[in-house]
């Protein structure tokens, strides 16, 4: 049994969860508080396994309160948000912070729409509890860049795909990457609007430019692109070049942006040039993707369990012998430009 504890400034969004919740038969509700000052005195009472936590509360700010709670008592935390413009940047930073996962609070009819995500809430509440959970360090060791000097392959593509933990596990790789580096496009599991704020802050982070894929971008080196939450990427190749497709099409394996369709497109791509990694998250999305790009020629890594917030997607991947290499997200950086040195 998951036992959860609710912290929400809203009546109607507390009930709503409570509803939602106890319609599990492994989760338990065990409380709810309308501020961090109250829950702060339940967590000590109740020793809930996971919370959910909203954004913006009064008295203390969810993210206040997240960086007290993550640096003394570290828990699995899934953040409650509004899918705003405004809310994603505060979201993503509880991410950095700690929090597992966010569920997008709806803006406009509320109980139907929070009602219609049941399963959803459900299934991030369960995958909290497994997750790997780290407290907070202001600044996470071993993030310098790897040395511009080094010379890379000019046909060389790296691709990353992540889910859940994936926001911060990109930053790792992506924060190390030296402003030569062979061109990077990456799918990570990521509602529309969050995606802008995500890659925004990623080019306000790295050495690297970031930018949010747009549909017929030319891969060019020292850029990475991020697909937008809501449309897949691809990558198609027209003549010598390489470019960004967006697609409005079904989701797969549940997801929009999907990696096994950023993977499976690479495939086409001259497969001996990519070097393709799937990083932290739930499911098996990508799992056959990496497959057929290591079939095919391409350089393939997994993440290892150890590094790993939700070792899902990874293990998926290395059941299915996708995987060339597991390595740890501090290295994985250095093992993708590794296989795209050009030679003396």
């Amino acid at each position: 049994m998951i036992n959860v504890l609710i912290i929400d400034d809203s009546p109607l969004i507390r009930g709503l969860l409570t509803e939602i919740l106890q319609q599990a038969n492994d989760i338990n509700v065990v409380g709810c508080a309308e501020d961090p000052y109250q829950a702060r005195e339940m967590i000590k009472k109740l020793n809930p396994d996971v919370l959910t936590l909203d954004v913006e509360m009064p008295k203390m700010d969810g993210i206040s309160f997240l960086k007290n709670l993550m640096r003394l008592r570290p828990m699995p935390v899934v953040m409650i948000s509004t899918l705003t413009q405004k809310g994603s940047p505060i979201t993503l930073e509880a991410l950095e912070l700690g929090a597992v996962d966010f569920i997008a609070k709806p803006t406009s009819n509320v109980r139907a729409q929070l009602s219609h995500y049941a399963s959803l809430v459900q299934q991030k509440v369960r995958i909290a509890a497994g997750a790997r959970i780290r407290s907070f360090k202001k600044a996470p060791p071993d993030t310098k860049p790897i040395s511009s000097e080094t010379e890379f392959l000019l046909n060389k593509v790296i691709a990353i795909g992540a889910s859940t933990g994936g926001t911060e596990a990109i930053k790792e790789v992506l924060i190390k990457m030296p402003v030569n580096c062979p061109p990077i496009v990456i799918t990570q599991h990521i509602p529309p609007v969050f995606s802008t704020s995500f890659a925004e802050r990623m080019d306000r982070t790295c050495l690297i430019n970031v930018k949010e894929a747009q549909h017929g971008d030319k891969l060019s080196p020292g850029w990475a692109y991020i697909a937008p939450g809501g449309l897949h990427l691809s990558v198609k190749k027209r003549g010598i070049a390489l470019y960004c497709q967006l697609d409005d099409g079904e989701p797969v394996n549940r997801h929009k942006p999907a990696v096994d369709v950023l993977f499976d497109s690479l495939v086409n791509c001259g497969s001996k040039n990519i070097v393709a990694a799937i990083l932290t998250g739930m499911g098996a999305d990508g799992a056959k993707g990496l497959l057929a790009l290591k079939q095919s020629g391409a350089y393939t890594l997994a993440q290892d369990e150890y590094s790993s917030v939700v070792w899902g997607m990874p293990k998926a991947a290395i059941d299915l012998n996708a995987a060339n290499e597991v390595a740890a997200l501090d290295k994985m950086a250095e093992r993708l430009l590794s296989q795209a040195v050009k030679p003396n």
